[in-house]
C-alpha cells in the first residue's frame, strides 16, 4: 500500500500539488521609496486578475523537480548514440566559465565600451567559426541550426533579389534533415526532393534534371544524414552554381571533418553550425541552442545587423575597440532580438581554445573511427542478418542499419528494439530517419565514448535479437524497468493535453 501512495505522489503535477497561502519565498520590504504601480507600468499593459501559479513550498518545488530529473535520460546518465544529433559529452569546466560573473551577468542592453570582453570573445568565436567552415564572414545571431537554415535561405533570396531575380524553387535530397523542408516553406519557396542514388550519394542525374533557373539553392549536408559522404560534392558544385544557385551547407554533421575538410573549399556559399552538437553546448532541455552562419563575400552585404566588428586603434599605442555595426544598407534586418545566446557562445570559445586545429581534427577522426568500428562490431553473425546496415559503405560519423530483415523475420519492428533498449540503461539510436531506409536505425556513437561502451552497445543489440528469436512478445512490451511504460505516441500526437487544467 506504501509503495502505491508513493507511486501515486510521484505522477502529481506542480499545480496539483498547490494549495492556497503556501510560499516558497517572501520578498523583503522595500529600501527604496515606494512609487505608485501606474507611474511604473502603464494600465494598458497590466493584468486584469494575478498570474495562476502554483503556491507550493521550497522543499516541494525542490523535491517535485528533483524527482523528475531522475526521471529523465541524460548524458551524465549512460551511452545516447541518438544519430544526426551528436550527443556527446559536455564538459563541466564549460559551465564554469559561462558562469562567470562577467558572462552570466552581462545585461543585453549595455553600451559596447562596457562590453569590450564579451564583444572581443564574439569576434573571435566568429574568426574561428569561418576558419572551421573555410568561409570568411560569420553571424552569430541565429538560436539554433533551423534558425541559421531560414537565415541562410533569407540570405540566398536577399541575393537574387538585389540581381533583379525572382527564383521560386530550392531543392533537397530526399534523405535531408526534416527541418530543410520546413525552412523552405516558411521562407516561401517551393521545395524540390532530389532523389538518392543506389550508393547513398546525390543521384547526380536527377539533380541536372531538376536544377533549373527557378532554383534558389540546394540544402545539402555533407556527411549526408545516411553518414555518408557525398562522392560526387564536386560535380554537385558544379552544376548548382551553373544554374546561378547558392550551395547551402547544413551543418548538422560538421563533427565528422573539423579539422579535414571545409564545406567552403567544397564549393558552399553558406554554411550553418549547430554549437549545441559539434561545440558541446547542451540539447534541449539542458540549454538553449545557437546556429550561427558561415557566408563568402558575395552573401556577406545581406547578413543581419548588427554585425561584431573589430575596429583597429588609429593612433599609436591605441586598443582595437569592439562595436556593433549597424551600417549596413543591403543587410535583411535582424534575425532576433540581441545578439544571440550568448552563454553559448562562451562554451563554443573555450571548447574551441582549450582543444585548438589539432585537437578539432582528433574529434573528427575519433568520431569517424568509433561509427565504424561499431558498425563492423554489428556486422557480426546473428545482427547483420537482421539489422543491416543500409548502404554498405565505409561511413563517417555515423550509419544506418534496416530493420526490415529483422520485422520480416522476428517479427518486431524497430520501435520494438529501440524501447527494449531503455531496460538495459542506453538510450535508444534515432528511428525511423531517414525515411529512405526501411524501419532506420540511425547510430551516431561520438567521439567520447569508449570502446567498452561501443562494445557493450553491441552486445545489447545481440542480446535483443536472441531474446527477440525465442519470443518476440518481449521486445513487443518493453519498456519494463522505465519509470513509465510504453506511451501511446499516437494517441498523443493526435490529442495532445498541452494545458494544465486549474
Amino acid at each position: 500500500m506504501s509503495s502505491f501512495l508513493a507511486a501515486a505522489d510521484d505522477e502529481l503535477t506542480i499545480y496539483e500539488r498547490s494549495r492556497p497561502g503556501r510560499r516558497a519565498f517572501v520578498a523583503p520590504a522595500l529600501d527604496v521609496p515606494e512609487r505608485a504601480l501606474d507611474e511604473l507600468l502603464p494600465v494598458r499593459l497590466r493584468r486584469d486578475e494575478p498570474p495562476r501559479l502554483p503556491e507550493v513550498s521550497e522543499p516541494e518545488i525542490v523535491r517535485h523537480y528533483n524527482r523528475l530529473s531522475k526521471r529523465n535520460f541524460d548524458l551524465d546518465t549512460g551511452f545516447y548514440p541518438l544519430g544526426s544529433c551528436t550527443m556527446k559529452h559536455n564538459p563541466k569546466l564549460h559551465e564554469r566559465l559561462a558562469a562567470l560573473p562577467g558572462h552570466a551577468k552581462l545585461h543585453p542592453l549595455q553600451d559596447p565600451r562596457r562590453a569590450q570582453g564579451a564583444l572581443e570573445l564574439m569576434w573571435r568565436l566568429q574568426s574561428a567559426l569561418g576558419e572551421i567552415a573555410g568561409l570568411p564572414h560569420v553571424s552569430l545571431q541565429p538560436s539554433a541550426g533551423s534558425h541559421g537554415e531560414l537565415l541562410g535561405v533569407l540570405l540566398t533570396r536577399a541575393l537574387h533579389e538585389d540581381h533583379g531575380e525572382r527564383r521560386t524553387q530550392v531543392l533537397t535530397p530526399d534523405n535531408a534533415h526534416g527541418t530543410n523542408p520546413a525552412t523552405v516553406t516558411m521562407a516561401g519557396y517551393e521545395l524540390v526532393k532530389v532523389a538518392t542514388d543506389h550508393a547513398g550519394n546525390v543521384d547526380l542525374d536527377d539533380l541536372r534534371a531538376k536544377a533549373g533557373e527557378q532554383v534558389a539553392c540546394l540544402m545539402l549536408t555533407n556527411p549526408s544524414t545516411l553518414g555518408l559522404f557525398e562522392q560526387g560534392i564536386e560535380e554537385i558544385e558544379r552544376i548548382v552554381h551553373g544554374v546561378g544557385a547558392t550551395l547551402y551547407y547544413d551543418g548538422a554533421n560538421l563533427n565528422a571533418i573539423m579539422g579535414i575538410c571545409r564545406p567552403g573549399d567544397m564549393g558552399f556559399d553558406i554554411v550553418h553550425f549547430n554549437l549545441h552538437k559539434s561545440f558541446t553546448q547542451p540539447h534541449g532541455g539542458g540549454g538553449p541552442g545557437a546556429g550561427p552562419i558561415a557566408v563568402s563575400e558575395r552573401l556577406e552585404p545581406y547578413l543581419p545587423r548588427p554585425q561584431v566588428v573589430r575596429r583597429e586603434p588609429t593612433g599609436n599605442g591605441g586598443e582595437a575597440l569592439y562595436d556593433l555595426d549597424y551600417d549596413r544598407p543591403k543587410s535583411i534586418g535582424r534575425l532576433r532580438g540581441f545578439q544571440g545566446n550568448y552563454g553559448v557562445f562562451v562554451r563554443a570559445y573555450a571548447y574551441i581554445r582549450s582543444l585548438g586545429a589539432a585537437g578539432l581534427r582528433e574529434v573528427s577522426e575519433v568520431a569517424v573511427l568509433n561509427a565504424n568500428y561499431l558498425l563492423a562490431r554489428l556486422k557480426q553473425a546473428g545482427v547483420a542478418e537482421y539489422l543491416p546496415a543500409a548502404y554498405d559503405r565505409l561511413c563517417m560519423h555515423e550509419f544506418v542499419l534496416s530493420g526490415g530483415p529483422m520485422k520480416h523475420e522476428l517479427g518486431i519492428k524497430t520501435l520494438d528494439l529501440a524501447k527494449r533498449m531503455l531496460d538495459y540503461g542506453v538510450h535508444p539510436p534515432t528511428v525511423y530517419f531517414p525515411l529512405i531506409v526501411d524501419e532506420a536505425l540511425l547510430i551516431e556513437p561520438t567521439e567520447t565514448e569508449t570502446k567498452e561502451t561501443l562494445d557493450r552497445f553491441a552486445d545489447i543489440v545481440v542480446e535483443i535479437l536472441r531474446e527477440a528469436r525465442q519470443d518476440p512478445e518481449v521486445a513487443r512490451g518493453a519498456p519494463y524497468s522505465t519509470p513509465v511504460r510504453r506511451l501511446d505516441e499516437a494517441g498523443a500526437a493526435r490529442r495532445p493535453v498541452v494545458r494544465q487544467q486549474m
